[in-house]
């Protein structure tokens, strides 16, 4: 039975709760039972279909509701005697300052992104509430408890970002999968169906960064006049058959890589084609847009199913048909949505035909939608697992338990008979800029380099700061907020366009900047030292931030993957490492991340994954995001100190 210690500290605690999906619902369906009183829930996000296999507080009559709004309600069933509220609302909006997080005895995070998990750790820092991060992705996950003072902080090991591609990676030369998927789905998919004013490097056709020809161009214009399966043909020929022969025109580029096959519509026997093709009448309401669908059409039944290259083609026109036959109305504005069947058919076929050209393994539609649409399936029972931990180690911090503090690993297999792998937290980290106020140091031109370079590509980008205010000793040079007046604003916005050191208080190199936010209540400096010319390879922002580290992205199994595309020159994708042999661990004591790490290496890539017997360290997101792992597991804990 409970102590009434324990009792107390669970009854009398008002807790937050960031992020109602997919921990989020268990987490709070947790607490209810548990005994806790008062609960508030922030999330910003509506329910979607997709989130009903896992998401138990949601139903099919919810789909479109706030999660937050709905989760209260449907826990209050069942315990009607306890306060929930709930705030169908974005964390980073200014009602959740500093002020608010103050009113809360623990923060209980169940988010799917980087950037509010960074919003919400300063937030705590700021108002000294222990904060309890979470995430989860399959059969992975872990907790870790963040307490000012006495652990480090979430920032104070460096996040990993995407992997990003070159666009002429992504145009000409793929070589995975997912290029294959990125290029399909914003390149062609938005050439085909999005906006036609936006930019577009669908036709690059080689390294050397050939544009493209007014004639090639104009292939993409589809007349009223001209037969629809006629445009899809001749799209089919250009796409994967003439631009692909442009591609070859380069032989420089082909010297130490496979050459592509070009694919035209003539390489099939029409007459399988036409024979083969599909009836419209075979789908679903008008009004239903999202029940079209090609395989439908075409009889095709199983997502797991990997189609033959003339499979893929009859999917190909069929979509593109579809398209222009049941949702003319919706082109020019579509962009691709993971819950659309005939986007995703239509882009699985794409890229499947792109991949076959390029002698890159084709995938089948179920594996190709997780890629495309940013997915790693969920387990629900891990969310439950982790739900659990969170509310345990929620426990231990109302009763400042703090010797009992753990960071617990959920596994995948057992590590010498464990699944769950607790260590000790650390102290915080003394080169943390967010929570040890380490100043940093930019080496820029002073010369040439413009505040507002400063401001979009370091203090927001890199630092995180929504609201900043850039200070140089007592001179301010730039501030963001609601109360500003108009001249003010019109100052601050003048000064973006200002060379550094042509400032009324020049900064050069040796100047102390103060960057604050105070949203975040975070303030930070930042020492400046002028360097006259960068690598634009290796440092195309023309800036180098240190005591900042950013840790190397990782690479991917296509196949378990998530993929991100972004703009049509920049696409990015986040990785999912492979598995590899177990070793196990002792199971009758908790270990101290300083034994795991000794005692022979064990096999922490039944937690995330490693191509070596060095284990590498989690960070886990919630609700369909990515894995994330630290490479260099040993020089990531030889810099820590156990906690004592």
């Amino acid at each position: 039975m409970a102590s009434r210690k324990h009792l107390a500290a669970v009854m009398g605690a008002k807790v937050l709760m960031v992020g109602a999906g997919g921990i989020g619902c268990e987490l709070l369906k947790t607490l209810a039972l548990s005994g806790f009183q008062d609960i508030h829930i922030i999330d910003m996000d509506t329910i979607e279909v997709s989130n009903l296999n896992r998401q138990f507080l949601f139903r099919q009559s919810h789909v479109g509701q706030s999660k937050a709004k709905v989760a209260r309600e449907a826990v209050l069933k069942f315990r009607p005697e306890i306060s929930i509220t709930s705030y169908h609302a974005n964390v980073k909006d200014s009602d959740f300052n500093v002020d608010f997080f103050k009113q809360f005895n623990v923060v209980l995070n169940g988010l799917d992104n980087l950037d509010a998990r960074r919003h919400v750790n300063r937030l705590c820092l700021g108002a000294d509430v222990p904060l309890i991060e979470s995430g989860t992705t399959g059969f992975l996950g872990q907790v870790t408890v963040h307490v000012k003072g006495r652990t480090e902080c979430y920032e104070c090991q460096p996040k990993p970002a995407p992997k990003t591609y070159p666009v002429c990676t992504i145009t000409s030369t793929p070589s995975k999968f997912v290029h294959c998927i990125v290029w399909a789905k914003e390149l062609l998919f938005a050439k085909l169906f999005g906006d036609k004013n936006q930019t577009n490097d669908l036709n690059v056709r080689s390294s050397d960064g050939a544009s493209s020809s007014e004639q090639a161009e104009d292939v993409f214009e589809h007349s009223n006049d001209e037969d629809i399966e006629q445009y899809g043909r001749r799209i089919y020929d250009h796409v994967f058959g003439y631009n692909i022969e442009q591609a070859l025109s380069n032989e420089e580029t082909w010297k130490n890589r496979n050459r592509p096959k070009p694919m035209y519509v003539r390489d099939f026997k029409l007459n399988e084609l036409g024979q083969q093709n599909g009836s419209v009448e075979k789908n679903g309401a008008a009004n239903d847009v999202y029940s079209v669908s090609a395989m439908a059409s075409l009889g095709m039944k199983n997502p797991q199913d990997i189609w033959s290259l003339m499979e893929n083609s009859r999917v190909f026109l069929e979509a593109l048909k579809l398209f222009f036959m049941k949702r003319q109305k919706e082109i020019g504005n579509l962009t691709f949505d993971k819950d659309d069947q005939l986007a995703v058919e239509f882009v699985t076929a794409a890229a499947n035909i792109r991949a076959a050209s390029f002698g890159i393994p084709l995938h089948s539609l179920f594996e190709a939608k997780g890629i495309a649409g940013n997915i790693v399936h969920a387990v629900a029972t891990t969310n439950a697992i982790i739900a659990g931990l969170i509310v345990i180690e929620a426990i231990k911090v109302l009763q400042n338990d703090t010797k009992n503090y753990r960071m617990t690993y959920c596994l995948e297999h057992p590590a010498r008979k464990m699944l769950l792998m607790p260590v000790d937290p650390f102290e915080p980290n003394k080169s943390c800029y967010v929570c040890s106020e380490t100043p940093l140091s930019l080496e820029i031109n002073t010369h040439r380099t413009k505040l507002r370079d400063v401001v979009e590509k370091i203090v927001r980008a890199k630092l995180g700061m929504g609201l900043p205010l850039i200070m140089h000793g007592s001179a301010l040079l730039y501030e963001v907020g609601d109360d500003l007046d108009e001249d003010m604003v019109a100052n601050y916005a003048a000064n973006l366009d200002k060379v550094l050191s042509e400032f009324p208080t020049p900064v050069t190199s040796g100047t102390m900047l103060t960057i604050e936010d105070f949203q975040q209540e975070l303030s930070c400096k930042i020492n400046i030292k002028h360097r006259e010319e960068f690598d634009e390879e290796k440092e195309p922002d023309g800036m180098v931030l240190s005591g900042w580290t950013q840790a190397p992205a990782v690479a991917q199994d296509d196949k378990k993957s998530t993929a991100n595309a972004g703009s049509s020159s920049n696409a990015s994708s986040s990785m999912e490492p492979e598995k590899t042999d177990d070793i196990e661990t002792t199971p009758e004591k908790k270990r101290k991340l300083s034994e795991v790490s000794e005692s022979a290496n064990p096999d922490l890539s039944s937690v995330a994954g490693s191509s070596t017997r060095n284990p590498e360290k989690l960070e886990l997101d919630d609700d369909d995001d990515e894995l994330v792992i630290f490479d260099k597991w040993d020089s990531v804990t030889d810099k820590k100190i156990k906690l004592q």
